[in-house]
């Protein structure tokens, strides 16, 4: 895997969590993306926290992301640093990711968070849900 570089161990009083780290060729916040995730992680008490990106079935094409705002990484994560935020993606989701860019925008109608993926081959008319 591309996005791939190293493996971490982290020494907190809970179990070791062993993750690896990867880096922006995996997945890339824009500068928007970023802000908006440092205020999100930060209201909810998380500054240290990060973003899981995962890909589950579902949609009208078939795959769909599903992202949730977690304290770290679990076993077998990947974990990428990008716009001072970390994204943790499972090693399953990560073959859907690579070379992703998440973008943000506040604007009224069609705001929220997007994901531009090269991998990608089909999108629904909603934008909610692709194929691989």
């Amino acid at each position: 895997m591309s996005g791939v570089m190293s493996d971490t161990t982290t020494n907190t009083a809970a179990p070791a969590v062993n993750y690896k780290i990867g880096n922006e060729k995996l997945v890339k916040l824009t500068e928007k993306a970023g802000a908006k995730l440092a205020s999100l992680l930060t209201r909810q008490g998380r500054p240290n926290g990060a973003l899981r990106v995962a890909v589950i079935g579902g949609g009208c094409s078939g795959l769909q992301y599903k992202m949730d705002l977690v304290d770290g990484p679990a076993n077998r994560d990947i974990m990428v640093m990008s716009q001072e935020v970390r994204v943790v993606i499972d090693p399953k989701s990560a073959l859907f990711v690579s070379g992703s860019v998440l973008d943000f925008s506040d604007d009224l109608q069609k705001g929220g968070f997007k994901v531009t993926n090269p991998n990608a081959e089909a999108h629904c008319s909603c934008g909610e849900s692709f194929a691989a």
